[in-house]
Order: structure tokens, then sequence, then C-alpha cells
């Protein structure tokens, strides 16, 4: 447990980066069935190790890990999509869960006093779980409003989830190449806002850090 806990932010990324760019590695076919959602478990299971440094409302975080990973294991199983209700429930689980475990590696970065390899990781994870809530926000605006955006692969709902991640990391990371465009005045604002986000984690959590490394390097 011990272990798990000390290296809960280079699991958190590793898994994370394994499912997202894990398709470019495997076989489309076995990725999707079976690699997919095992790394997406791991990567929820590496953020209730980052939760569980929370003293506050352990038990509370706790709990919201066991029911998204419930919900997770019954979608690979039986698929919430055939249950709209479910889907919706699903949805809200994994976007409250990924928002308390990015405001948790905030939180301990903002807090340390010594910057380690551990606190770098936990700089990276941070910005890659902002791209994650980022694209839950997306998403809702295009569920709730289809055609909120232009530019999207709507071929099938998962062309159009990927399509919506592409853009929340692109507008994250401030490149935006224009492909896919918000339409509506509420998807241009929370385009506006996805920028900000990047820019003020850059500026201000990144700059924290630096500079506490700078001021340890000068002891």
């Amino acid at each position: 447990m011990d272990a798990i806990l000390k290296y809960r932010f280079e699991a958190f990324l590793i898994s994370f980066c394994l499912l997202v760019f894990g398709s470019l590695f495997f076989p489309h076919q076995i990725f999707e069935s079976i690699l997919e959602p095992l790394f997406l478990i791991l990567n929820i299971s590496a953020g209730l190790a980052i939760i569980y440094q929370l003293n506050e409302f352990r038990i509370l975080y706790t709990s919201l890990f066991i029911i998204t990973l419930a919900f997770k294991l019954f979608d690979w199983f039986f698929g919430v999509e055939h249950y709209t209700y479910l889907s919706v429930i699903h949805f809200a689980l994994l976007s409250i869960f990924y928002l308390v475990v990015t405001w948790a590696i905030i939180r301990e970065v903002w807090h340390t006093q010594e910057v380690t390899r551990n606190v770098i990781f936990g700089v990276m994870g941070g910005f890659t779980a902002l791209g994650l809530i980022s694209f839950f926000m997306l998403l809702s605006i295009e569920s709730a409003e289809p055609g909120s955006f232009s530019g999207l692969d709507t071929s099938n709902e998962t062309n159009q989830a990927q399509s919506l991640l592409y853009m929340a990391y692109i507008t994250l990371m401030s490149i935006g190449y224009g492909d896919i465009v918000p339409t509506t005045h509420i998807a241009q604002k929370a385009t506006i806002l996805v920028g900000l986000l990047g820019q003020f984690y850059l500026v201000i959590i990144t700059g924290v850090v630096v500079g506490k490394y700078i001021n340890q390097q000068n002891k």
C-alpha cells in the first residue's frame, strides 16, 4: 500500500498516457475490447491513491471511487449506453471523480515544500487531469446541444468523444488548429475557459513549483 501511495502520480500519468495513446501501439480491436477498459480502471485506481491523501472526507472519496469503478465494470460487461439514465449517472460520476482528483493533485503540488521527482510527475498529472475535466465539460455541452462544435466526427458516439478529447487538449495547450470550431455562445465561452485554465496552470502552478525548486537549489 505504501508503494502504491508513493508512486501514485507516476501511476496516474502513465496509465493516462496508455489510455489515450495506447491505440497507437496496440491492435485496434484488442485495445478497445480489453486494454482500454483495463487502463481506465488502473487510472481510476491511481486517482483513488491520490485523493486518499486527503484526510478530509476520505470515506466519501473512497465511496465515490467504488461507485465509479462499479459503473465502469458494469459498462465493460453490459454497456451503459443501453440504459440512458445509467449512462448519465456514469458520465456524472466520472466527471466528479476526476474533478476531485485534479483538485487533490493541484493542492498537494501547491503545498509541497520539497520539489522531488514525485512532484514533477504530479505537475504533469495535474495538467492531464485538467484536460479530462475540460473534455467532460465540452462533451456535456455537445450532448445537451448537438451541433455546438463543427468539425466533429459524428459517425458514432466513440468517434465524437475522441474528437472532443482532441479539442479539449488542443485548446488547453493553446494550439488551436481550427479544424474543430465552437459554434454556439456557450461552446465558445467554454472553449475560452479551457484556454484560460491551461494558461493559468502553466503560469501559476508550474511557476510556483519552478520557484520552489530554484529556492531549494540555492539553499
